[in-house]
């Protein structure tokens, strides 16, 4: 195992760029503990010192991780892993509330998981300015087609903590919320979001919602917008390869994942040559592809230089840590700014499921709500979002 892990050494040559945990951080030193227990006696010194960096409470400006992307999923994780804990906070929620019912405690376990974790990275959020250190806390996955919802609740977590921002999904109902919400001076996260239309949608509306808040006197010291582009549920969730086969191609795992970085390298672009202060998040990464018998790791390899936000579960830095071919990755200066292969994208242009995604005015708002990854990804989360009403059931 090398001194540095491959995120350290991508952000030494990518200014601007910042690590974010993608779960809860609730859940940072039961992870590490497992991480250590399995690990070859060899290597534990290193992945401790390692973990150390990643998150350090006594120095949080020098830390890797400079924020943290949670929702009711990802929540619902914090409290799987340890239950006997969450049990006695609902009873203690439901004892303070005489009649409290499963959704009305779903919804005050999540805060508090939310709090917790946004406490967690107070210090760097003061230390960097009210810059860094933020926790994304999502509005409830069911109410991503209702814009009252969504803004009711976004106004609610935005009070648990200042570092706190909120994750609105990129439905038609969604961008509304978003422009309405950075109005006020509410810092947002936009999920869900897969093609080139939502990503740019997100940065214009924030764009007039800042003209508003300016205009208003609003305090913006606190705020910050960050774009997800979600890479690996638009090209495999969404059915790509579906899509290409419907036109007689097949494409490879390379292809799909230059597919994906097309996308993200054109929207970061965007936001570039505009001069638009949102900035852009990417996530739902994947190992791959296999190039001349070396597994690569082109969703991380092809961020180098980019001052973006590369969010990470701790499933997938399991997997990069413990990467026997680390040593033969090897970071080349600024390839945010390379063109995909001619010869892909050329491909990939006859595929109307990309070129639609890849064009800025492929999909007209209304059309957002329909496109195959959003309604998957939506379903899932909703169903996530469940199962924690279903424990907080189980807690009455």
């Amino acid at each position: 195992m090398e001194e540095k892990n491959l995120f350290e050494k991508l952000v030494d040559v990518s200014p601007g760029m910042e690590i974010w945990w993608d779960s809860s951080p609730v859940i940072f030193n039961n992870w590490c503990s497992k991480m250590l227990n399995k690990a070859a006696p060899e290597n534990q010194e290193i992945m401790q010192a390692q973990f150390d960096r990643m998150y350090d409470k006594n120095s949080p400006e020098t830390q890797l991780f400079r924020g943290v992307t949670t929702n009711p999923s990802l929540s619902l994780q914090a409290i799987q892993d340890d239950p006997p804990y969450w049990e006695e906070v609902a009873k203690t929620i439901v004892a303070e509330n005489p009649g409290i019912d499963k959704e009305s405690l779903f919804w005050s376990l999540y805060r508090t998981v939310v709090k917790r974790g946004s406490d967690m990275y107070l210090p760097l959020f003061e230390k960097s300015g009210f810059k860094e250190g933020y926790l994304s806390g999502q509005v409830d996955p069911r109410s991503s087609f209702d814009k009252d919802a969504m803004m009711k609740q976004a106004k609610d977590i935005a009070t648990i903590n200042p570092n706190v921002m909120i994750k609105v999904p990129g439905t038609k109902e969604g961008y509304d919320v978003i422009e309405e919400l950075t109005a006020l001076g509410i810092s947002t996260n936009n999920t869900l979001t897969f093609i080139l239309p939502q990503l740019v949608d997100c940065a214009e509306s924030v764009k007039r919602g800042l003209e508003t808040a300016k205009k208003n006197g609003v305090d913006l010291s606190k705020w910050r917008s960050v774009i997800t582009h979600m890479e690996s549920r638009y090209g495999d969730l969404g059915g790509l390869r579906d899509a290409a086969a419907e036109q007689g191609i097949e494409l490879s795992d390379g292809d799909v994942r230059q597919a994906e970085l097309a996308i993200f390298k054109k929207a970061y672009k965007y936001l570039e040559d505009n001069n638009l202060p949102s900035k852009m998040l990417s996530c739902s990464l994947r190992m791959g592809p296999t190039v001349n018998g070396q597994e690569r790791i082109w969703h991380l390899e092809e961020k180098t230089g980019a001052a973006v936000v590369v969010t990470c579960p701790p499933s997938y830095i399991d997997v990069v840590m413990n990467f026997e071919g680390e040593k033969d990755i090897v970071f080349e200066k600024d390839r945010i700014h390379a063109d995909p292969p001619k010869d892909v994208m050329d491909k990939l242009m006859r595929i109307p499921y990309f070129e639609r995604a890849y064009a800025v005015d492929g999909y007209t708002r209304d059309e957002y709500n329909t496109h195959p990854a959003l309604q998957r990804t939506a379903e899932q989360f909703s169903k996530a979002t469940e199962e924690m009403v279903s424990f907080a059931a189980s807690c009455l």
